[in-house]
């Protein structure tokens, strides 16, 4: 099965906004794909969410219990050094790696901008959707 690992800001903009990167974390909940994260993607979501969107503890610990019922937890066994003018991002390859991950989902430019790693793809979320899924990501 394909297995994908998504950066932090699509995890954030579905939490937050919905969209396309919340139809990525609804096919993964539906098992079309296998969805992958580590502890430092997950921590950084959680960050973000109270830091950036003032959310309560409860609904940050909602939304980690959420991810973890729809996403495969790895534990990164490599450091990887690819983008030094934005080493957290480091922690998405990480992961993907550990994961055996076929694709990264990124808006992270600094992702993008590699366009695989490892033999692993980099690419936006509405092209995801639209090369991996097909018509499936146009919600009904």
């Amino acid at each position: 099965m394909l297995r994908v690992t998504a950066d932090t800001n699509i995890y954030i903009s579905a939490l937050q906004f919905g969209g396309q990167p919340l139809r990525l974390l609804e096919l993964a909940r539906e098992e079309k794909f296998v969805l992958t994260t580590s502890a430092a993607i997950l921590q950084e979501i959680a960050e973000v969410l109270r830091a950036k969107f003032q959310r309560s503890e409860r609904d940050v610990e909602q939304a980690m219990q959420h991810l973890s019922h729809i996403a495969e937890t790895v534990i990164p066994s490599e450091t990887v050094n690819a983008l030094t003018d934005d080493p957290d991002d480091n922690a998405i390859i990480e992961c993907a790696l550990a994961a055996e991950a076929n694709v990264i989902v990124s808006g992270d430019r600094h992702l993008l901008r590699l366009g695989q790693f490892g033999g692993i793809q980099i690419m936006k979320v509405a092209d995801f959707l639209e090369a991996m899924i097909g018509t499936a990501a146009e919600k009904p």
